[in-house]
């Protein structure tokens, strides 16, 4: 899985990506980053990217020049590594508030792709022309505004990587995540078996496997229908549709 972020501050994520489980993947080989920075690409001699929006209003608009040249340059990069098909088919994800809210399920879509070009909004936003073109999935992270897509870019690459198979070592753990299954993850415990008078559940020390799973699937519909009903029902809808 390879990712490419065009972005105007690179570094900001380098520093998450290659830190923890995503940087030890990354240096293993099974995942990777490439950062390109935006300002690479502007003819200004003091390397604008930006400038006042036509019609007026507060704020600069990155330019739809600048964006586009670093989009061509991850094109040209993949293009090298995998063929001009791979490098036709590449999506391109923008994250903006306007675009559908970050799932599992995408993060699932997401990490089937061998290359995902991530692109880092700034300011006001990004020229609308060079968006309609080169823009395949726009995402959001929630409802609400950051100062610009860098940190959303991690999110979704440390979601997406957790996805691809060998980067946190034992494959099981994705699959017991929270909404992996549609539900919230069951309450966990290690040690002490006691803490501040509070005991750890006495099916988890009983060795009884089968025991223990329906004890964490009583616990995780019942934290999700208390938490979550919105994701409890739509669990609950898609077992009725099985037993149909």
């Amino acid at each position: 899985m390879n990712f490419y972020s065009l972005s105007l501050f690179p570094d900001m994520i380098n520093e998450c990506f290659n830190t923890s489980i995503t940087g030890r993947a990354a240096q293993k080989g099974i995942i990777s980053l490439t950062n390109i920075n935006i300002r690479d690409f502007s003819n200004d001699k003091h390397l604008k990217v930006d400038d006042y929006p036509y019609g007026g209003g507060a704020g600069l608009v990155m330019r739809p020049d600048c964006v586009y040249g670093a989009f061509e340059h991850a094109r040209t990069l993949i293009e090298k590594q995998s063929g001009k098909e791979a490098a036709d088919k590449t999506r391109v994800v923008y994250m903006t508030p306007r675009g559908e809210t970050f799932s599992h399920a995408k993060a699932q879509e997401f990490a089937k792709e061998d290359n995902l070009i991530i692109l880092c909004g700034h300011y006001e936003g990004i020229d609308e022309r060079v968006l309609e073109e080169i823009v395949t999935d726009n995402i959001s992270i929630g409802d609400y505004v950051i100062t610009g897509g860098e940190i959303a870019a991690v999110v979704v690459m440390d979601a997406v990587s957790r996805l691809v198979p060998e980067v946190l070592g034992n494959d099981t753990s994705a699959h017991t995540d929270s909404f992996a299954d549609g539900l919230l993850e069951y309450p966990q415990y290690t040690r002490p078996e006691e803490f501040h008078g509070r005991k750890v559940p006495e099916v988890l020390l009983s060795g009884h496997h089968a025991n223990v799973d329906k004890w964490r699937l009583e616990k995780a519909m019942e934290l999700t229908r208390q938490v979550r009903p919105d994701l409890y029902e739509e669990y609950m809808r898609g077992k009725d549709e099985e037993n149909e």
